[in-house]
């Protein structure tokens, strides 16, 4: 008998290729987000969700379901410390009572910035105390702990940076420059970071939608091998049969330019390194299947 999983943020990057992935490997799904579309798939319906801001009762989507992937909430986005907390905290408050009251598992999609801030000199391990760093990690930090006081049956994921088809924030701006047919000034920087594909992350989360061993479990996602700068150009520039074209200026001249130009987030999460591995989760018998961030990793069309 399939197993019938409702998944929340259904219209993001991240829920649309979930749900193709999901729903072509037998599952049937659930699709709901605020914005209603349609998945063209037999398996997949969808169902509206509320401003999650906003008080919502659960329960009737929770009686359609087996289990629950909850990745709706506030990311990459101008909000407040109140807004976080309304939306990725205490509607993940609501959402883990709710399905514990009704006995359904919960995977709960955090993220590895409830771990750390936007780099780490040290690797990181589910076993390190987190320390977040700005309002969006404290938001999913506290949903983590309110997963965990629900007292029901969970998992949580912390994922670090995905990439894949519909992808935003630094991925996207590493491809789209890596198109441009001019040298790029990266070619010294050395930091290992991190990333994951869509697909693997898809796949982590059918493994602990399957894996008895995986309940009341938390688990750092990514990609077994973490990758440079350079790295992602110079595949993504193979893709196009260019040369990788990178100069080699010094890593602290290119520091000051960013701190001159007011960029040095963007410094941290390109230049200093975040290594988090699977190790745990590979343990449970997680088989990632790509590693390569320039491949065409879904066929799920595009909004």
């Amino acid at each position: 008998m399939a197993i019938t999983v409702l998944v929340t943020g259904a219209d993001g990057f991240i829920g649309r290729n979930l749900i193709h992935y999901l729903a072509s490997r037998n599952f049937k799904v659930i699709a709901a987000s605020r914005t209603v579309s349609d998945f063209k798939h037999p398996s997949a319906v969808s169902a509206p969700l509320p401003d999650l801001a906003t008080p919502f009762d659960w329960q009737p989507l929770l009686e359609k379901c087996d289990a629950v992937v909850h990745l709706a909430g506030i990311a990459h986005r101008f909000a407040d410390e109140e807004q976080y907390n309304l939306v990725n905290h205490r509607a993940t408050e609501a959402l883990a009572n709710a399905a514990s009251r009704q006995g359904k598992h919960l995977v709960f999609v955090s993220s590895i910035a409830a771990q750390s801030g936007s780099f780490s000199q040290a690797e990181l391990t589910e076993d390190d105390p987190p320390k977040p760093t700005n309002s969006y990690g404290r938001s999913k930090l506290a949903a983590e702990e309110s997963v965990r006081a629900a007292r029901g049956s969970f998992t949580i994921l912390r994922p670090v940076v995905i990439y894949g088809q519909g992808e935003k924030g630094n991925f996207s701006v590493i491809h789209r420059i890596s198109g441009l047919p001019i040298p790029l000034p990266f070619g010294a920087l050395k930091a290992q970071r991190s990333v994951l594909s869509v697909e693997n992350f898809s796949s982590a989360v059918v493994l602990v939608l399957t894996e008895p061993r995986a309940r009341g479990e938390m688990f750092i996602v990514s990609d077994p091998t973490p990758l440079t700068v350079p790295d992602l150009i110079s595949r993504r520039r193979a893709t196009l049969v260019r040369a990788p074209w990178l100069l080699s200026v010094p890593e602290n001249w290119m520091r000051v330019f960013f701190a001159a130009a007011g960029w040095t987030g963007l410094w941290q999460r390109i230049g200093e390194p975040l290594i988090a591995r699977p190790t745990k989760l590979l343990a449970l018998g997680w088989k990632p299947t790509l590693s390569d961030p320039n491949s065409d990793l879904m066929n799920a069309p595009r909004k």
